[in-house]
């Protein structure tokens, strides 16, 4: 009885988390056929943080569309949770953030970070509650009343991660959120999330083509070879998870970024083999 009940963690950690297993995705137009996706195993443990990188086109967004249920793999299986794509959606037990924060023109800020609630008929006194406290935490506190028109690039890329911090993700999906963002606050950026990330617990799969961002953002970086997109490589990243600036002067820093680099290439060579 004992070794059973030493046993369930690890295997609730397991069913927790995301698991990609011999994802394949085939793409049809008349006679021709593109696979996006070859082949895809992945485990990410619940509460971890794990990147996406590799070529534009190799399949990073596919994975993370068909983990969100946008669109359904040719065969394989993708489950958050032990829950399908469609099941987790249905529970809202994930929120996705793409690069272009999509905002209401016509609504302020908080009845845009409401919108999620609103679609699924939270009551308005809860709605205003959990809306001001994500606006709290992603640091747009003031802005309450400003429409988007108003903001910066960053700050409405902010709001779009409030919107889904609202829905309160165990599993948190972004697609380049920073990707049209320069340098510095990017960096910025990277740091709050961390923070958000610390704060909620959740889950986070991130695609980035920004070896740097990869390693602050991750506990594991994962390599993905040009289309069809197959995982080549996974890069453990062992700074644990109270990270800050200074972590870039680190030598680990500079070694794992040459160690990305090379991966990158080394998938990129196996397209030609």
């Amino acid at each position: 009885m004992s070794a059973v009940l030493a046993a369930q963690p690890s295997l609730r950690a397991r069913a927790d988390g995301i698991s990609i297993r011999d994802v394949q995705m085939v793409y049809r137009r008349g006679a021709q056929t593109t696979t996006a996706l070859a082949g895809c195993d992945l485990d990410i443990p619940a509460g971890s943080w794990v990147s996406l990188i590799g070529a534009s086109g190799c399949g990073k967004s596919t994975l993370l569309r068909i983990l969100s249920d946008i669109v359904q793999p040719t065969s394989g299986q993708a489950l958050l949770g032990g829950l399908t794509p469609a099941e987790a959606r249905a529970q809202r037990r994930f929120a996705l953030v793409s690069q272009h924060a999509v905002m209401l023109p016509w609504r302020r800020v908080l009845a845009n970070v409401e919108l999620g609630l609103e679609v699924a008929r939270v009551p308005k006194a809860e709605r205003r509650r959990r809306a001001e406290e994500a606006i709290d935490m992603v640091g747009l506190r003031g802005f309450e009343k400003a429409y988007p028109s108003e903001l910066s690039g960053g700050m409405r890329q902010r709001a779009a991660i409030a919107r889904a911090l609202t829905l309160k993700p165990a599993y948190l999906l972004m697609d380049e959120p920073f990707g049209a963002l320069d340098e510095l606050l990017r960096d910025r950026l990277n740091f709050e999330l961390l923070r958000i990330l610390n704060e909620t617990k959740a889950t986070l799969l991130l695609v980035t083509h920004s070896i740097s961002e990869a390693i602050i953002l991750s506990d594991k970086v994962v390599v993905m070879s040009p289309r069809p997109g197959r995982i080549t490589r996974e890069i453990d990243i062992d700074f644990g998870h109270n990270r800050s600036p200074t972590m870039r002067d680190d030598p680990r820093f500079g070694r794992l970024e040459s160690e990305l680099r090379h991966a990158l290439g080394d998938s990129m060579g196996d397209e030609h083999h």
